[in-house]
């Protein structure tokens, strides 16, 4: 089975890099907003979606999903290459193609969010959508062997960093004029129920979800939804071990189906394509026969 994101068209040029603010002392020095880049055929400005964890997985995936749909996706990611092979997959830059940029971004550092959000402001003056994706797995092993810092590395990256992402983005939303956008929040079925040895990840996904609602609570009187979406076995590099045997909750090992990540990415299209009067609060996703239901 093909590697989750590895989808869309092959390219033959790259894309532009939309650079980050180089120097920021809590705030940028901003400049009035700028227009949406206009569309040719007179239709309206495409809408402005930041994808985090674009560089690979579900991430990727939904970048190319939400830019064959139309929209101006701005990729973030720690690794510089991987953004620029989901930017490339996306296809060639053209007058009529959706724009696709990059902003390397590590989202467990402040100052390096708030100056991919103002990047974002400054070059497009609108923000549609956050997919908060970024994430990690850590270390599966006992509990009473959780180094600390492999328990930080997995809060600080799970749960900090969606948290900074949505901070900020929430505040670009609250303050562009027409206010208001969505914020989508990848969950997981680790938000409802674990596997074994996954105590720190499990612990943020939970998190995750009443950051969600509290997300979609205080941004009511923004025009703000948020929801999340719950995925289970998609296939991508953080569930490999899936397809060759992962530890069950009766002590087994088995190998677990998976589906490809695309199915996850039409969802969040979606999710993502409806008017800010509605919401998908919660949607899960998962591989049909996965081991879920019952799970335990």
């Amino acid at each position: 089975m093909a590697r989750a994101g590895q989808v869309g068209g092959t390219a033959t040029a790259p894309r532009p890099t939309l650079p980050a603010p180089s120097s920021r002392g809590g705030h940028s020095t901003r400049t009035a907003a700028a227009p949406q880049e206009a569309r040719q055929d007179g239709a309206a400005p495409r809408q402005v979606a930041v994808v985090t964890g674009a560089g690979s997985g579900i991430g990727r995936a939904v970048a190319l999903a939400l830019s064959a749909a139309g929209w101006t996706v701005v990729l973030a990611g720690r690794r510089a290459e991987a953004l620029a092979e989901t930017s490339r997959l996306a296809g060639p830059a053209g007058p009529d193609a959706p724009a696709i940029t990059t902003v390397p971004t590590d989202v467990t550092r402040p100052e390096q969010v708030d100056a991919l959000f103002a990047a974002v402001h400054e070059r497009f003056g609108q923000l549609d959508l956050l997919f908060n994706n970024a994430g990690t797995f850590g270390r599966a092993v006992p509990l009473e062997e959780l180094a600390y810092d492999d328990w930080r590395t997995v809060v600080d990256v799970n749960l900090t960093g969606s948290f900074l992402c949505a901070q900020a983005a929430f505040r670009t939303m609250k303050a562009q004029e027409p206010q208001g956008g969505r914020i989508i929040n990848n969950g997981s079925i680790s938000a409802h129920t674990p596997r074994p040895h996954s105590i720190a990840y499990t612990a943020t996904k939970h998190a995750i979800t009443g950051l969600t609602k509290s997300l979609s609570l205080d941004g009511r009187p923004y025009h703000i939804a948020c929801g999340q979406i719950d995925i289970g076995n998609a296939a991508t590099e953080m569930t490999g071990p899936m397809q060759t045997g992962t530890l069950q909750a009766n002590g087994q090992t088995a190998i677990e189906p998976v589906m490809d990540a695309t199915d996850v990415a039409r969802t969040v299209v979606h999710m993502a394509a409806l008017p800010l009067t509605a919401n998908v609060q919660f949607a899960t996703v998962m591989a049909t026969n996965m081991p879920y239901i019952g799970r335990g």
